[in-house]
């Protein structure tokens, strides 16, 4: 994934056309990596889940509610496995290549035999007991028999199924079971084949830009596993640090640098939190304050180019991605400007540690860290400069990093880390694509029920301004960000939303930045919000005094999200300055 798009802008430059059939097998490629690295996080156990299993008490509750909740995400999987396998039965029928002789169900060949390894691995992780893995491939079988006996299904009422779904979520089961078992219940039940589901995933791999994501993701992962971190942490203490609560403007930085390429809050938490964690304490900030202030930070920079969310929902809503680049800069600046105000008062009010204004020492730390620091830039003037399409700048900066921390600093070897790190990379990817397979189908059977369509009528009659249904939107997105994970809940609330919002005249670059504004705060929102729980399990805090410490960030960020949706130009007046 990475080789063939750097190919294809060498063969453009030097013979004026590129390599046949280059794109689509990139494209093809991302849906074998996110399905194999779902696999692996099931192996793992870190496929993306609400966590509101960890609210049960310890001992039997948890216990059987795990068994429970994995019973039913493995039969979801092996009903999802059966539908897969009929996929690649029709597509093998029809006879279809996407390029280079390579026929479509060879790759969609990745999608039961994933699908059936989820099954097996969460069943087998259900408990450590015999009877409690017994129930759960019980569940396993029991889907395999609903995939190959579907027509029961038809003509009854898809509730029951979904309301099991939605509970074993609950109880801590996967969200990708949540969101494709619905799907599963709610096609069945009309009679609609469960292939569709399968269908709709292969349709999103496919994307020409959704291959931007892992490649993004791979590149904040190998700058992660090596000490690009420490490097940066010096640079911004060298020319931010003699501030007033210079420090705790350095972390918000430096957090916000990583979640742009991982595109995942998470993944800055447990990277960053055990070094930075101790430089706060150490510089003399409050314990509560520091672990608010990182729990915040892990989801800031998710409106800066070319984050991950920003680029899904360019995929999802048919916005040029370059437009919301553009849009989501000053609301981005905003948001992070708000959380280092935040920093600088306790700076002033603790007298917590400033370093004095050392040029050569900066000068110093942004030498050594040039390779870091120039990578974004690199990234935007090939995307902007029109020299590469935005996959093929995802591969640039891959290799980039790649050569910076293993040939250049060293920090990682090519023998020994690197297979490690594209293991960790999948494993993520994995978790969010799994997710956003499923969740496509379940927007089509939304979309086909004229859900859309009932949803506006109802808008139409209950709010009358652009005021309200903003006001609305927020209050909605504030609920789903804390129980959905952002990239499925882009994948099924943004084309439910979208004909609305045009309906009240609002641009759709600015509901983009509204949407992943908002989405932010989620992440934070008790009492499910994941950033809480990942703070939670990497300081081995619990969870509500992460959320105490973390209430006066998450106040001020939701002020943020009020501006940016009430202040349309925060988002549109750089695009119109710019004539976009």
């Amino acid at each position: 994934m990475v080789l063939l798009p750097l190919l294809e802008i060498a063969a453009r430059q030097l013979f004026g056309q590129g390599i046949p059939a280059s794109g689509p097998i990139v494209q093809n490629l991302t849906l074998w990596v996110g399905f194999l690295g779902a696999a692996l996080a099931a192996r793992q156990g870190e496929l993306l889940s609400l966590a509101t299993g960890e609210l049960l008490p310890k001992g039997k509750p948890r216990e059987l509610a795990k068994i429970f909740a994995s019973a039913v995400a493995a039969g979801v999987a092996a009903m999802l496995a059966r539908a897969s396998a009929a996929l690649v039965l029709i597509e093998r029928e029809g006879g279809m290549e996407i390029g280079a002789g390579i026929p479509v169900w060879v790759v969609e060949l990745v999608l039961p035999v994933s699908f059936a390894l989820i099954a097996l691995r969460l069943a087998w992780r259900a408990s450590d007991r015999w009877w409690g893995r017994a129930i759960a491939f019980g569940g396993a079988g029991a889907g395999l028999w609903l995939g190959w006996n579907e027509a029961i299904l038809a003509g009854k009422s898809a509730w029951p199924g979904v309301g099991l779904v939605i509970l074993a979520t609950l109880l801590g089961g996967p969200i990708f079971a949540a969101l494709g078992g619905a799907a599963l219940f709610l096609f069945l039940a009309d009679g609609v084949p469960a292939a569709a589901i399968p269908a709709e995933t292969y349709r999103l791999g496919v994307s020409p830009t959704l291959a931007a994501i892992p490649l993004f993701t791979l590149t904040g992962f190998l700058l992660a596993e090596g000490k690009a971190s420490e490097r940066l942490l010096r640079v911004f203490r060298g020319f931010f640090g003699w501030i007033p609560g210079g420090t705790a403007v350095v972390t918000a930085a430096l957090c916000a640098f990583f979640t742009v390429f991982t595109g995942g809050s998470g993944v800055t938490i447990l990277a960053l939190g055990g070094l930075l964690l101790p430089t706060l304490l150490a510089d003399g900030y409050r314990e509560r304050f520091s672990l608010g202030l990182l729990t915040a930070s892990g989801s800031l920079g998710l409106l800066w180019p070319p984050a991950l969310p920003i680029i899904l929902y360019a995929v999802v809503a048919d916005v040029p991605y370059e437009n919301l680049f553009i849009g989501g800069a000053l609301p981005g600046l905003l948001m992070f400007g708000l959380i280092a105000a935040l920093g600088v008062r306790e700076g002033m009010v603790t007298g917590a540690g400033r370093s004095a204004w050392n040029a050569r020492e900066a000068a110093a730390a942004l030498w050594q860290a040039k390779w870091e620091v120039l990578l974004p830039v690199i990234v935007l003037v090939a995307i902007f400069g029109g020299f590469a399409t935005i996959v093929e700048s995802a591969a640039v900066a891959a290799l980039y990093a790649l050569v910076s921390q293993c040939f250049v600093h060293r920090d990682l070897s090519l023998r020994r880390d690197l297979l490690r790190v594209f293991q960790r990379c999948g494993v993520v990817i994995g978790g969010v694509i799994v997710i956003l397979g499923v969740a496509m189908g379940l927007t089509s059977y939304l979309i086909d029920a004229q859900v859309a369509a009932r949803t506006m009528e109802w808008a139409a009659g209950t709010l009358h301004s652009k005021f309200a249904f903003l006001m609305a939107l927020n209050l909605l997105l504030l609920v789903v960000g804390c129980l959905m994970d952002i990239f499925s809940a882009i994948v099924v609330i943004v084309p439910l939303i979208i004909p609305i919002s045009q309906a009240f005249g609002i641009d759709p670059v600015h509901l983009g930045i509204i949407f992943v504004a908002n989405l932010e705060l989620g992440y934070l929102t008790p009492p499910v919000g994941l950033n809480l729980f990942l703070a939670s399990y990497r300081f081995g805090r619990p969870v509500m005094e992460i959320a105490r410490a973390t209430a006066p960030m998450l106040l001020i960020l939701l002020l943020g999200v009020l501006l940016i949706t009430y202040v349309p130009a925060l988002t549109l007046g750089p695009l119109r300055l710019l004539g976009r």
